[in-house]
């Protein structure tokens, strides 16, 4: 008995260590995200007692011209352990209604990453302005879980986070793919983030396609436009020019700083 459980143990120990030299990581590539807003959901969450006159019949008029989701492309290029994450511009005309002209409806963010000095660089438009955000990698508190899917032919496991204190985070990553990257500015999880939700945010990303191929130092440039400033630099701007907008600032004020 103990004859064949030994032959047994050999077999599987082998076939690991044969998978273990066999099994493929994707160090460099680009990745193609696809971010979704539920652009009903947020409207509603404006509209309250006090301008519901006025704002529920605009988003009637939205509701007839506009699908419920809007669609955004992006992609992220990575190699030598660092990441560029950029928006694909849109071909189609842009909408005539100011609620497309809210930033979660809109990709306002260049974030390239260097995860050998954990520095990022991050090109921000703030509405009328530009801003370029350098300051070390957002640091966040990932709870990994059991639970698993398959993202762009990757199987993935969830984490959970809490970012700026009350901005929940789900995400989906694969180690299969080495790299602590993931779209916009979130990172630090054991491989790149395929998919990612802020579930109360109504939004999400998730990569469409996966394309392992070598990729130049060229290919990942730095953004260098804008106001330089840091992460809490930023945080003190957008404090200061939103005195007094109450909660309505309050959400543009979050959603500036992701």
């Amino acid at each position: 008995m103990k004859k064949y459980l030994l032959i047994l143990l050999t077999c599987l120990f082998s076939g690991s260590a044969v998978w273990a030299q066999n099994a493929h990581f994707t160090k460099s590539g680009t990745i193609e995200f696809e971010k979704k807003v539920n652009m009903y959901a947020i409207i509603q969450k404006i509209i309250t007692k006090d301008n519901e006159s006025w704002y529920t019949p605009a988003f009637e008029s939205y509701k007839k011209n506009n699908p419920q989701f809007k669609t955004m492309k992006s992609k992220l290029t990575f190699g030598n352990n660092k990441t560029l994450y950029a928006p694909i511009e849109d071909d189609a005309p842009p909408s005539n209604s100011w609620f497309s002209d809210m930033p979660l409806a809109q990709q306002i963010n260049t974030t390239y990453t260097d995860f050998n000095t954990d520095l990022s660089t991050t090109n921000k438009k703030v509405f009328e302005e530009t801003f370029l955000v350098k300051d070390t990698a957002r640091r966040i508190n990932w709870k990994i879980t059991d639970e698993t899917r398959e993202i762009a032919g990757y199987v993935c496991r969830r984490a959970n986070a809490l970012v700026m204190d009350s901005i929940y985070v789900v995400a989906f990553y694969s180690d299969e793919i080495p790299v602590s990257g993931g779209p916009e500015s979130f990172s630090g999880l054991p491989g790149m983030i395929l998919g990612l939700a802020l579930p109360h945010e109504n939004v999400t990303w998730f990569a469409t396609k996966v394309t392992d191929v070598p990729i130049p130092e060229t290919a990942l440039k730095v953004p260098a436009k804008g106001k330089a400033t840091t992460y809490s630099g930023l945080k003190a701007t957008l404090t200061k020019a939103m005195e007094g907008w109450g909660e309505y600032g309050k959400r543009f004020f979050k959603i500036y700083l992701l």
